[in-house]
């Protein structure tokens, strides 16, 4: 049994719009907590939400009083916003980084490898400023992140699917993946903001289980009531298609295609054990 601590109030969520935001405020109302939700694109008529940017050097002006912050925006835009969130209060830090620090660190792709030194680095940014000013923080790196139609991997999938009736794969895509839902992070960030077990500490978050990108695949065709149709090209091949393809495939790269082939695992046991982390099976619905 872990030790758990009342959440600290009031509570920010920064970035509130991103896949998990959503779900993350619908938790925290859950829980008789009201929100103060920030983002750059706030929803019209929403009394709770602020439109701020985390860069802005007034940012403290523009913050209300807070003492829990979960940020949910890219990792790399929080430290220039701590000083802010700390002189209005933080005491509690839980926010959300990638296990693509790990994934993309020697991709040959620069801009890949750009992005995972930016998440190390401000993950010791973060680290660093909490450590010397006195806020608890937790850091939280999910591996591949869906959410049924807005997410950019599994729906991507769903995507393609839906365009062209088949998935074609660069080699057999033995390569394994651990998906999770945007839903049960969120529900994995209050736990962790409520245990103290969780201070000062970085986890990283699977799904409920380990599969191949092939199964995977079959799992998004199942999610779309389709009969699944992937087959595996050579690599040769699939680069070449996937050139050809890239008018309806913005962002995809041949890195992509290498990583079919590729364990992203990790382990959440740490996670289970301090603050109950139990996330769902990789079964989708369209």
């Amino acid at each position: 049994m872990t030790a758990e601590n009342t959440l600290k109030t009031p509570v920010l969520v920064l970035g509130a719009t991103s896949l998990i935001g959503g779900y993350l405020l619908d938790r925290l109302r859950a829980a008789g907590v009201d929100p103060v939700a920030i983002s750059r694109r706030p929803p019209s008529g929403e009394a709770c939400w602020l439109d701020a940017d985390l860069s802005d050097p007034n940012l403290d002006e523009a913050l209300p009083p807070v003492a829990t912050v979960f940020s949910l925006s890219p990792i790399w835009l929080l430290p220039a916003a701590l000083p802010a969130l700390k002189a209005n209060g933080m005491t509690r830090l839980v926010a959300f980084s990638s296990t693509s620090r790990f994934t993309k660190q020697a991709s040959d792709v620069p801009e890949e490898r750009a992005v995972a030194a930016s998440l190390a680095q401000a993950e010791a940014d973060v680290e660093q400023f909490c450590a010397a000013n006195g806020v608890a923080w937790t850091i939280l790196r999910p591996t591949l992140i869906y959410d049924e139609g807005r997410d950019g991997n599994v729906s991507r999938l769903a995507g393609l699917i839906r365009r062209f009736g088949i998935l074609p794969l660069s080699g057999p895509g033995d390569g394994l993946r651990q998906p999770v839902h945007a839903q049960d992070l969120a529900i994995g960030a209050v736990a962790a903001a409520q245990s103290a077990a969780a201070e000062n500490r970085a986890y990283n978050l699977v799904g409920g289980e380990t599969l191949t990108y092939h199964a995977m695949a079959t799992r998004v065709f199942e999610g779309m009531r389709r009969r699944p149709v992937v087959f595996s090209l050579p690599p040769a091949l699939f680069g070449l298609m996937l050139k050809a393809a890239s008018p309806f495939l913005p962002g995809a790269t041949a890195a992509m295609a290498t990583r079919m082939g590729q364990d992203l695992t990790f382990d959440s046991r740490d996670a289970v054990t301090d603050f109950g982390w139990a996330p769902r099976d990789f079964r989708p619905k369209f």
